[in-house]
């Protein structure tokens, strides 16, 4: 077996963060007929606490480190955790672009463990008061530029992404990725200053949506810049490339009893093993397959009971999530700050008709105001089944939920007039936004709107008498 390298995550300070991991999957790889020795096993210990330390760095760092191990092999695999899984995708992309630069070791097989490939609704938040004490009391910084890029709705995040969606497909290329993460937090890890440790739709730190890498590209925008009224968007929609993508029952992000590297509980060293054990497309497409339909199993079983202690115990409707990311920008790539977006449904559109509770969050980037992250029930929008009440088959927990499609967006610009502005514009009634969204996955949503520019703006004149011109009048609307 090729050299496989673990990659942590942010804010490590310590190896004993893969607890048992690498050990145990050793023993369990020797079971299957997979050597795996000692020799073949790295730890990664990078920096992730610097505020100096940008993403950036830490790939050239990475490359470096590569090259010092003087493989006999020019290839290994890699099993990253949280931030590792975006690193080691960074340097994939430094290596393809910068191939004088970096060096020409081939990684096979990228197994990430609850990657935060879009981001995580935490960073914003640990970058504030409470994350700064902690990386305090811990003795360390908390690590700002890394955690910019972390951020939901980042300009890099989205970059790397956009990428993936509108590149080629790797595994054409014997390059395996997959993403497995935990289906529900560590309840007793709950943070109560910050509800997004024990959020439905996440592993107590990263959105399962926001791990996986099966993601989509919408786009709706107007060529007609001329027309007055509303604006009519168009939908354009591009899918990426298929990555296995697997539920992990029970396990969250962190943690020595459930966390998905810390804990290795079997059912995560099964699923490594099954991913390191791919060797061809073929391969690789009855894996996704098979992680599929274990999924949809999962997704079929959806309530959690929590106990209480002496009260009644929680109920949680495990719901699909999706997480759209939605930047808002003109033709010209200029942010549309202070815009209002709404989404509606059915027809005639209305924000009335959206199911109650489809908005879990929204949170807008620190650094791009104008990009804001959306948290989705994917359920409730597409409709779903009764929910029963697994103690009483009998007793409902939720009735059964009708979707209202088409579902569609409404955009008010704050500057409706002058000699440059902006319209309101909608998306057509015969586009679904549905369509652009996923069970579990990520949607990078871009509203173009089109530049009203009018003649006022620039005007020729051969009266030699001087004018002022101030103020001018806007006039007609130019081509």
């Amino acid at each position: 077996m090729s050299t496989l390298v673990f990659v942590h995550g942010w804010s490590v300070t310590s190896t004993a963060t893969y607890g048992q991991m690498p050990q145990r999957l050793q023993q369990q790889a020797a079971t299957l007929g997979l050597p795996l020795t000692l020799r073949d096993l790295w730890l990664s210990e990078y920096v992730s606490f610097d505020d100096a330390v940008t993403m950036d760095d830490l790939v050239r760092a990475f490359d470096h480190a590569l090259r010092d191990l003087h493989l006999l092999e020019p290839s290994f695999a890699c099993i990253t955790h949280s931030t590792g899984g975006p690193v080691v995708r960074e340097w994939l992309r430094a290596q393809r672009d910068k191939p004088g630069r970096y060096s020409t070791i081939r990684l096979t097989h990228l197994v990430m463990l609850a990657p935060a490939n879009f981001g995580s609704a935490l960073a914003q938040l640990g970058k504030g008061v409470i994350g700064r004490l902690k990386a305090w009391f811990d003795g360390v910084e908390p690590g700002q530029r890394i955690l910019d890029w972390l951020e939901l709705g980042s300009a890099a995040s989205i970059s790397l992404n956009l990428d993936r969606i509108h590149g080629g497909d790797p595994v054409t290329g014997g390059q395996f990725p997959f993403v497995l993460i935990g289906d529900r937090p560590d309840r007793s890890l709950y943070d109560h200053l910050n509800s997004y440790t024990g959020e439905d739709g996440s592993d107590g730190v990263v959105r399962l949506a926001a791990a996986n890498l099966n993601a989509q590209h919408a786009v709706l925008s107007t060529q007609d810049s001329r027309g007055s009224g509303i604006d009519a968007l168009s939908l354009y929609l591009t899918r990426g490339p298929r990555c296995a993508f697997k539920l992990i029952p029970g396990a969250a992000h962190s943690g020595t009893s459930q966390g998905i590297l810390a804990s290795a509980q079997p059912a995560t060293i099964d699923a490594i093993l099954r991913c390191l054990a791919v060797r061809s497309a073929a391969d690789y497409a009855r894996l996704c397959d098979a992680f599929d339909s274990e999924n949809a199993a999962r997704d079929a079983d959806k309530v959690e009971l929590e106990p209480a202690g002496p009260f009644a115990p929680r109920v949680h409707i495990h719901d699909p999530r999706s997480l759209l990311i939605v930047r808002l920008t003109d033709e010209a790539g200029e942010p549309l700050k202070d815009a209002g977006l709404l989404l509606t449904a059915g027809l005639p559109p209305s924000a009335d008709l959206l199911p109650p509770g489809f908005l879990i969050d929204r949170q807008a980037n620190s650094h791009q105001r104008s990009s804001v992250s959306l948290f989705l029930n994917y359920s409730l929008l597409a409709g779903d089944a009764r929910v029963a009440d697994p103690r009483n088959p009998r007793k409902t927990l939720r009735p059964a939920v009708l979707p209202h499609r088409p579902y569609g967006a409404r955009v008010q610009p704050a500057d409706l007039a002058g000699l440059v502005h902006h319209a309101l514009a909608a998306s057509a009634t015969a586009d679904d936004l549905l369509t652009a969204l996923g069970p579990h996955q990520t949607t990078v949503l871009d509203v173009v709107l089109p530049r009203k520019v009018h003649e006022g703006v620039f005007r020729l004149t051969q009266n030699l008498t001087p004018e002022d011109f101030r103020h001018p009048v806007p006039g007609n609307l130019v081509g």
